[in-house]
């Protein structure tokens, strides 16, 4: 539970002991983590970090797989193409090809395996699988991160503290095809991006003896505030929409700072953004995957009509998906 965190962060990062008020305030209560917890409290280097990703990250892509499959009443041999996201982690072989061998897809399958899309990489990469479902195709998208793992109790710094508030580890998985039923799912009318150009220094990585060091600056949801609208409307022009004609908002929930900016730039209600909100309580920052989480609970939940998602990442940079939810 988020206060059972908030106090270990407090004893391994004493000298952030004044901001602990910033735990009660991500509007998070519980969040997944793949490892014990003590494992977390001890110095780890890449090996170790390598490992649990690879272990860990494989088995929830293949629970998410097989129950995007189940739902689909599709079997691993219909899936024409996979498409396997992450920013956590790294392994050669892909997690694609290590899912392929375990679950028995087709040895003609394509495989596109994605890195460096961060928390917009659940949006991003549903777009490209939805590019990949052309003709009669049936493409898995997957992704996968597993944030807690980069946690480095020997760099004591604010953004480890911030992001020890934040982040959980998970896995999503959505199965596109070309002119399948939409009953219950959702159909892609668009997708677009935008790349804000010297914004590098917002959100990514640094390469670390150890580890990943994350990159996370507290200017980030003044960047939004002032940014995201004309990039958003143009996205929804080329659609022939405004934001007006929209049913529904799904965000992906970087952190309440972030949703309570998108709130404000476009002038949303808390009802619209529910399911942002919702999600983060349930679950914390789980970086790509959250955002499916985010459009699950909307579907869950028996929403309709045209909906926004849209997440965030490195670069910096915003992904967007114009859906009907039917």
């Amino acid at each position: 539970m988020q206060d059972d965190i908030a106090q270990a962060a407090i004893d391994v990062f004493p000298k952030f002991r004044r901001f602990d008020k910033l735990y009660a305030n991500t509007g998070i209560e519980a969040r997944h983590i793949c490892m014990p917890w003590d494992w977390y409290l001890q110095p780890r280097g890449w090996k170790e970090r390598t490992a649990a990703f690879q272990e860990h990250g494989l088995n929830l892509l293949e629970e998410a797989a097989r129950a995007a499959l189940d739902d689909a009443s599709l079997e691993a041999a219909d899936i024409d193409c996979i498409v396997v996201n992450t920013v956590t982690g790294l392994a050669v072989p892909s997690l694609d090809a290590l899912l392929a061998n375990r679950m028995g897809f087709r040895p003609d399958i394509e495989r596109l395996p994605i890195f460096g899309f961060g928390c917009g990489g659940g949006a991003a990469g549903l777009s490209r699988a939805a590019q990949l479902a052309h003709g009669d195709r049936k493409v898995l998208f997957l992704t996968v991160d597993l944030c807690t793992l980069t946690l480095r109790v020997n760099a004591p710094t604010i953004e480890m503290f911030v992001a020890c508030a934040l982040f959980g580890d998970g896995a999503a998985a959505v199965v596109i095809e070309a002119g399948g039923s939409t009953t219950g799912k959702a159909e892609v009318i668009a997708t677009g991006e935008h790349m804000w150009p010297g914004t590098q220094h917002l959100m990514g990585w640094d390469v670390a003896d150890d580890g990943f060091a994350l990159v996370l600056s507290p200017d980030l949801p003044a960047h939004l505030t002032a940014s995201l609208e004309e990039p958003l409307t143009d996205f929804l022009a080329r659609s022939d929409i405004s934001a007006a004609d929209l049913d529904g908002y799904l965000f992906h929930p970087g952190g309440s700072r972030v949703l309570d900016a998108l709130q404000e730039i476009l002038d949303l209600s808390d009802e619209d953004l529910f399911h942002s909100r919702d999600t983060l309580r349930a679950y914390g920052n789980m970086s790509s995957a959250t955002v499916l989480f985010v459009l699950k609970s909307a579907l869950a939940s028996g929403a309709s009509g045209r909906h926004l998602l849209a997440a965030f990442g490195p670069g910096f940079s915003a992904y967007f998906m114009l859906l009907d939810l039917g």
